[in-house]
């Protein structure tokens, strides 16, 4: 019987010639994820303003109205990951951008801080089904060999639009038209629901699912920790990067996201294979170090350049971090639960921005913006220490 390390790090048997991965079945999914997070997007530089501004709300309120949406989400995963391997990807991908678009035109009647986070609880249910069925759809449909990927080609998608969209968040709002904001982010989650209606109801081959009792899986629980630490600083960053931008006298912070974005997409889709070439635990390591690196920068060098090049350093962390953890989780998952891997790992991703944003807001009142950049770079450290002493650097690659 093989080692717990053995059972993430273990190389998938390659066949000759490589298996297609770009068939009609991913570039559907891969095109109804770019709407949707498109659409998340928008909402990026726009939330914060809307909180801070006719909400009336400090940095803690920004923190604690982005941080609500991540707890339906962390509460219906595993239900919606077992769901998923039972009934199919497509369901959670229709039902979940329904819920996502109804919360949004929620917002437009949300005016109070306290309505606000209801609807932030709502979205939190709908990016909850989406994202799980989303992703573990490319799963069952990338060949195992190909399956890091798979995985980078899928994330660009969500990069491309956190990218795109602020600029036309920013764009649209103009002088506070928020509700204009509203409704074309409801009006992409429409064009993704026309859309997700082609995606094939994939699920696993096998007709049998494993244990209806668990909701944990196991094989994602040491990957989703390590996730937790690298993402911690990520849900920081967009909850409060805009504020600490123009307290440094920027105009804004949409050069700052599309820049984040343009690193990421330019890693994920020219690395798209670093996962399954250098091994997911060594590509692990280096984005932890990459998180760090870019964090402290961040908190260290108070300007305009310290703030973009941190954000260079740390959004290379970042662009190799989910793709190689998500590789581990899935990997050590046999088929018929692959969905619930899938949602036990992306749990520690609302974790992080559940609890990120409340505790950086936290932070940033008492310590000032570039307190909470350097503890979000201790988390990341925690992260990597947890991730050498899981493995052990001898089986890293």
């Amino acid at each position: 019987m093989g080692s717990v390390a053995s059972d993430y790090l273990a190389p998938p048997p390659y066949a000759t010639p490589r298996p297609r991965l770009w068939t009609p079945a991913f570039v559907t999914v891969a095109t109804v994820s770019l709407v949707y997070f498109l659409g998340l997007g928008v909402l990026l530089p726009v939330l914060p303003r809307y909180v801070h501004g006719p909400l009336r709300g400090g940095t803690f309120e920004v923190g604690l109205v982005f941080g609500s949406f991540s707890v339906t989400a962390l509460l219906l995963r595993p239900w919606v990951g077992r769901l998923g391997d039972e009934r199919g990807r497509r369901l959670l991908i229709v039902a979940g951008t329904a819920v996502f678009g109804l919360s949004v035109l929620g917002y437009a009647v949300a005016l109070s801080i306290p309505t606000m986070i209801l609807m932030r609880l709502l979205a939190g249910a709908g990016e909850a089904l989406f994202f799980v069925g989303a992703a573990s759809a490319v799963a069952d449909i990338a060949p195992v060999e190909r399956r890091g990927e798979a995985v980078s080609l899928f994330s660009l998608t969500l990069w491309a639009g956190l990218g795109i969209g602020p600029f036309i968040g920013e764009a649209l709002l103009g002088q506070d038209r928020f509700m204009i904001v509203w409704l074309v982010t409801a009006g992409l989650m429409a064009v993704t629901l026309v859309l997700a209606w082609r995606i094939p109801g994939t699920r696993p081959e096998e007709a049998t699912v494993g244990d209806a009792r668990r909701l944990i899986h196991p094989a994602a629980v040491m990957p989703g920790v390590v996730l937790l630490a690298s993402v911690w600083g990520y849900a920081g960053y967009v909850s409060l990067v805009t504020l600490y931008a123009l307290e440094l006298g920027l105009q804004g912070s949409r050069l700052l996201f599309g820049l984040f974005s343009a690193v990421v997409l330019m890693v994920r889709s020219l690395g798209a294979r670093i996962p399954d070439r250098f091994g997911a635990g060594l590509t692990a390591r280096a984005a932890l170090i990459g998180s760090m690196i870019g964090l402290t920068t961040i908190a260290v060098v108070r300007s305009p350049f310290g703030l973009f090049t941190g954000t260079v350093v740390f959004a290379l962390g970042q662009a190799l971090a989910f793709p190689a953890l998500m590789t581990l989780a899935v990997n050590a998952a046999p088929p018929p639960e692959r969905g619930l891997a899938v949602a036990t790992f992306t749990a520690f991703l609302d974790l992080a921005f559940g609890m990120g944003p409340i505790v950086l807001g936290l932070i940033a009142a008492g310590l000032g913006y570039r307190g909470t950049f350097l503890s979000a770079a201790i988390v990341a450290a925690a992260g990597f220490l947890v991730l050498v002493r899981f493995i052990g650097p001898d089986r890293a690659a």
